[in-house]
């Protein structure tokens, strides 16, 4: 288990190292440690220390700068790295239960190391795990502890070759046999291979499979979880009757293993059936608490909830580790100025603020609503668990089943426009490969496209506002949810009626503003989107052409307003709560505002188009707001990101170090620190050549020639010169010295060395020509 961090403030939240960010730092008009209190609070900052703390001083999770990674040893690696965090104990089932937001907190330090490792934790805990728990019953309890002892290794799969975001026309089938108690799970083709579905490439040992329950008479009852075996935990061999495989390389994230599965009459006992929606009696009759077909289809795939939370989760970690590496080096890099001998922080310049600022507003606006919205799913599986089956539990589900469909898309989106205009606003730098930029990007993409493509799920969002309206058009029911997400579409006549009549920016600077014009945009957008679905249907269109002729011009826009519209509500609420500290509601009210008022300004043809802007000064105002706001946020941007940033560890950017410290071409030419942070320069005058790291079980005894994998006198003498040279006792020509054997780094870390070699090209001169025993090539 991980050493919990001990002791006060300093300890929890030590002063960052002077350096060149020291000026930014002192004009904030608000102290970094008490925004990190509020926002976070002391327990949840110290269990984010303790997962930072273990995995810097965990050599398995030790950095290897300029290294390329086979695929198989990056796969290979991650899943050691995934296991070692479950050795780590960082949170036990009891914890997710008394503090339910450690769980999206664990996931986002994870994510913040490496994507790879999030996802494969997440999807073996929180997706296959989640999937167990609220949709099996008791008898599937003693999975769950097999899950987080490792005994067993999980993946959710339910996307097929031929079908993914149509989950209704999923192929596989589970047959029930009187005979044997046992459910047959079948793939009639290649068609219905389970496809992209992580962690099943090479690691996983069970699946949530998803199929088509058939009773006898043939009789189905629709798609349904069976927890499958595919292959045997201790060869990790594929089990009878199963097919299983690797994807292989993707463009990012290529440490977490997509695969492939069939089944060829693969049987299963009864009981695999994760039956709380429901399940097959012995003599093979099929029941369910629930009447409503459509209501238990919904119910399972409820863990698809989970897994668009997880992911609106990750998509914010990846745009927090983007802005804070733009905005410190924006804050230490100098360009042109008033006087040729005096050059200023490109952070002073308007465009470098408005291209940046308000992706750091969103990045603290899309955390706070992820965390809530993580609340409110854990709200509604724990009814589930309780058997809870009430009208308000069924909508409860509808309310978080549309907020995470639309949540997912605008995340994933916002980030990935902001990390490409991180990495522009970065310059040349932002390009170079080890300022970690580019790998953000990468890993970020398949975030818009797992657990449903964007756009598909926009319709689940749009249709869900359109069935509530056509229920009030038809009933005159009232518009009311759990979440009170759609409560003030009540008021939808009313607000109609309302117009922008705000004529100052000072007047402007307030996310009250943003939230009324949202608000109208929404009734807007709901009323031409079911004004536009109506008059396709009267003139002959089927509702399915109807629907799809609606979807670009008004139910897309209609289903992202709405999502904004909550987060900017969520946001808003949040900060000018009554326990915000004096100190920090300025600051707060600043970041909330900008996130509103520059998310509404993206709809502005809308706006005018409805006729709630009219002329041109309202959308001057509109455009002066957020760069006053911009403006207003540039001294407190470096402490901004202070509160979000990682330890310089985790960022893993040298142009986004904590101390602002980018010399000696560190970052801008490709000279990474190396071990003990030794510039890489030494290795650099090396020669070009292959990274070799000792085996693992290598110690200080056998380097020195004392046991297994004797590495030879050349070798030791280049550590030892290399040792003199750090202590100052051998002068600079021992990176001459160092240059002819071979060259090297090494670190003794917990008494067992790492060394790391760089070989030149064979030599007769060089005595490192010929191989040496015990180095293993990765």
């Amino acid at each position: 288990m991980a050493p919990t961090v001990e002791g006060g403030d300093a300890a929890l939240l030590p002063e960052f190292p002077r350096g060149p960010l020291d000026a930014y730092r002192a004009r904030a008009s608000f102290s970094w440690k008490e925004l990190a209190l509020f926002t976070e609070g002391e327990d949840m900052l110290r269990f984010k220390k303790t997962i930072f703390s273990a995995l810097e001083n965990d050599p398995l999770f030790a950095r290897s700068p300029g290294a390329d990674l086979s695929l198989d040893r990056y796969r290979e690696l991650n899943f050691l790295r995934c296991k070692r965090i479950f050795e780590y104990d960082f949170l036990s089932v009891e914890d997710m239960f008394k503090s339910p937001l450690k769980v999206p907190a664990l996931i986002q330090c994870l994510g913040m190391y490496d994507s790879s490792l999030a996802a494969k934790y997440l999807l073996h805990t929180l997706v296959f795990g989640s999937a167990v728990y609220s949709s099996g019953s008791e008898r599937h309890l003693t999975y769950i502890q097999k899950i987080f002892s490792m005994e067993i290794f999980g993946c959710f799969a339910l996307t097929e070759l031929s079908h993914g975001s149509n989950t209704k026309a999923i192929r596989t089938t589970a047959h029930y046999d009187p005979a044997t108690k046992e459910f047959i799970i079948h793939s009639p083709d290649f068609e219905a291979a389970k496809f992209w579905v992580g962690n099943m490439g090479k690691t996983a040992t069970h699946a949530v499979v998803f199929a088509k329950l058939h009773v006898p008479g043939d009789q189905c009852h629709g798609l349904h979880p069976f927890i499958v075996q595919i292959r045997d935990p201790k060869t990790l061999l594929p089990m009878p009757g199963v097919m299983v495989g690797d994807m292989g390389k993707k463009l990012g994230q290529n440490g977490l293993d997509n695969g492939f599965a069939m089944f060829h009459k693969v049987r299963v006992p009864r009981q695999s059936l994760l039956n709380r929606m429901g399940d097959v009696t012995p003599e093979g009759t099929y029941v369910s608490p629930f009447k409503d077909v459509r209501q238990r289809f919904g119910v399972s795939l409820g863990g698809l909830s989970s897994g668009r939370v997880s992911i609106l989760s990750l998509a914010v970690v990846n745009l927090k580790l983007a802005i804070a590496i733009a905005l410190r080096f924006s804050a230490t890099r100098r360009q042109f100025g008033p006087t040729q001998e005096e050059e200023i922080a490109v952070l002073e310049y308007p465009m470098q603020q408005c291209r940046l600022l308000p992706y750091l507003a969103a990045a603290y606006a899309l955390d706070h609503f992820s965390k809530s919205l993580f609340l409110d799913l854990v709200e509604l599986q724990r009814g589930r668990a309780s058997g809870d089956c009430s009208a308000r539990q069924a909508e409860l589900g509808r309310e978080i089943h549309a907020l995470a469909s639309a949540g997912k898309p605008l995340a994933s989106w916002t980030a990935q426009q902001g990390i490409q205009e991180c990495r522009e606003a970065c310059g040349g730098h932002g390009y170079l490969a080890m300022n970690r930029l580019g790998v953000l990007r990468d890993d970020n993409d398949p975030n818009c496209t797992y657990e449903g493509d964007n756009n598909v799920l926009l319709q689940q969002t749009s249709n869900y506002l359109l069935g509530l309206l056509a229920h009030r058009v038809q009933d005159g029911a009232c518009f009311r949810s759990p979440l009170k997400s759609v409560d003030f579409l009540d008021a939808y006549p009313s607000i109609l009626d309302q117009k922008f009549e705000v004529s100052s920016v000072a007047d402007c600077l307030d996310s009250a503003v943003a939230l009324a014009a949202y608000k109208w945009l929404v009734c807007y957008l709901l009323r031409e989107t079911y004004q536009k679905l109506n008059q396709e249907k009267r003139s002959g269109s089927s509702d399915f052409e109807a629907r799809n002729n609606c979807q670009v011009s008004h139910g897309r826009p209609l289903a992202l307003a709405f999502l904004e519209l909550t987060v900017v509500q969520r946001f808003h609420e949040h900060v000018h709560q009554p326990c915000v500290p004096p100190s920090l509601r300025a600051v707060l009210g600043r970041l909330s505002a900008l996130y509103a008022l520059w998310s509404l300004s993206r709809h502005a043809a809308l706006l005018y188009r409805g006729g709630y802007f009219s002329g041109e000064q309202a959308g001057e105002v509109l455009e002066s707001a957020v760069l006053a706001l911009c403006s207003q946020l540039k001294d407190d941007a470096v402490a901004l990101v202070d509160v979000i940033a990682p330890p310089d560890f985790v960022l893993d950017s040298p142009i986004g170090r904590a101390d602002g410290e980018v010399k000696g071409g560190q970052g801008l030419a490709g000279a990474p620190q190396g071990p003990m942070g030794i510039s890489a320069e030494l290795r650099c005058s090396c020669g070009s050549g292959v990274w070799w790291l000792l085996e693992s079980g290598h110690t200080w005894g056998s380097f020195c020639g004392e046991g297994p994998g004797q590495v030879g006198t050349a070798s030791f003498w280049c550590f030892a010169m290399l040792a003199l040279w750090l202590q100052g006792i051998c002068p600079s020509p021992a990176c001459l010295f160092l240059s002819r054997w071979g060259g090297g780094t090494a670190r003794l870390h917990r008494q067992r060395l790492e060394v790391h070699t760089l070989w030149p090209l064979p030599s007769s001169h060089s005595p490192l020509a010929s191989p040496i025993p015990g180095l293993t090539p990765i």
